[in-house]
């Protein structure tokens, strides 16, 4: 079988399918973030629809269309955990078998003043909060004494909001660094996070946000795809998520049209490898947000790229869609949701209407991409590759 060329995986951040089998062991039974964006009427992906989203098993928000063109199946997480972090390091390879720490009642003491001792600033809030109200609520004390807002959510996240007036985005980031250094060991949260806002009450979040990661703890498919030789190119959070390990180029982006418009650029590039894309407005703008019209708006924008990004695919190229966790908008949480995930292949050589069922974990992807340009897996994740092909 010939080696493949490039290809494209792209993340459309907290796109669920569906209750995972133990979403009830993270408080998350009757989630389903398609389902939910669905009931919306601006929902629309004909084209995602006709490579065989509605055909992945369990999804039954929309007929199925006869001749499914691309390969598909439904990603079940290994991982003991519903965050960003983990889902991408499953995706590329890596099962977490413990869950990274997460702070229901704030960070304890040791953390938050030796954060205060390195920073020389003060604390606010610290405790889990949205990161709108946070603003909102604790924005005016900031202003007024230059204590950092420090929160968290129900992800292993540690957040850092500061007005740019008060502290400059490469402070800001400073103090992040100093924070990520504290958190280490049985404190060892998957990001620090820096929360740049701006203007007056009620204050509005810029675009300069910034992820500092924990650095994944055994080698990922970045990583072995990059020792052999090959580019791997990160697009938006991805650099960031993997902490800077195992891409070649990187692009970050202010949201999800960029993200596609830099994927699209690629696709009329040469390169031997991996192109990696995040999507994050899915989850930030409008799951964290409980807004299903924005996430069916931004839906509909990524299905009507898609075309475009399959004609661009070569005769040894693989467009794979897929998903970190879920975020569904119309349940009471703001919070990530442990949900199945699509798997959606899509290019010259795939076996058009190839339903690989249901899958034990989102490491499969990985396996099945080291398997395409003749790499040895790691110890997660089984190929999928004979399926998805043709013969």
């Amino acid at each position: 079988m010939d080696p493949l060329k490039r290809v494209f995986l792209i993340v459309l951040d907290s796109f669920g399918i569906g209750e995972a089998p133990d979403a009830a062991a993270f408080g998350d039974e009757g989630s389903n973030t398609l389902a939910a964006v669905a009931q919306s009427p601006f929902f629309s992906m004909p084209n995602l629809g006709r490579a065989g989203l509605f055909h992945i098993d369990g999804v039954a928000c929309r007929p199925r269309e006869p001749g499914p063109t691309g390969a598909f199946a439904r990603m079940r997480e290994a991982s003991q955990g519903k965050d960003t972090t983990i889902g991408h390091w499953e995706i590329a390879g890596l099962v977490s078998e413990r869950p990274l720490p997460v702070y229901p009642n704030g960070f304890p003491p040791q953390v938050v003043e030796e954060f205060q001792r390195q920073t020389g600033r003060g604390v606010l809030c610290n405790k889990p909060y949205s990161g709108t109200q946070v603003i909102r609520d604790y924005g005016r004390r900031h202003l007024e004494t230059g204590d950092l807002i420090v929160y968290t959510s129900a992800d292993s996240v540690f957040q850092v909001a500061a007005h740019e007036s008060i502290v400059p985005p490469e402070e800001l980031y400073r103090y992040c660094r100093m924070a990520r250094a504290i958190l280490t060991g049985e404190h060892g949260v998957g990001r620090v996070i820096a929360r740049p806002f701006e203007g007056e009450w009620p204050f509005r979040r810029t675009s300069r946000r910034h992820d500092f990661s924990l650095e994944p703890p055994a080698p990922t498919l970045l990583d072995r795809m990059k020792e052999a030789g090959l580019d791997v190119i990160a697009v938006g959070k991805i650099h960031d998520i993997f902490a800077g390990r195992g891409d070649t180029a990187h692009y970050l982006t202010s949201g999800n049209t960029e993200g596609i418009r830099r994927a699209q650029e690629l696709a009329g590039q040469e390169f031997r490898g991996l192109c990696f894309v995040n999507l994050v407005d899915f989850d930030m703008l409008y799951g964290h947000r409980n807004d299903p019209d924005g996430y069916a708006r931004a839906l509909a924008e990524f299905d009507q790229a898609f075309p475009a990004l399959c004609a661009a695919m070569g005769k040894d190229d693989l467009l794979m869609i897929t998903a970190d966790h879920g975020c569904d908008p119309l349940t009471p949480s703001t919070d990530h949701s442990r949900e199945y995930t699509p798997w959606i292949i899509a290019g010259p050589r795939v076996r058009a209407g190839a339903n690989l069922g249901t899958l034990p974990t989102f490491a499969d992807i990985a396996a099945t991409i080291l398997d395409g340009f003749g790499l040895a897996g790691g110890p997660w994740g089984t190929s999928r590759l004979d399926r998805i092909l043709k013969g």
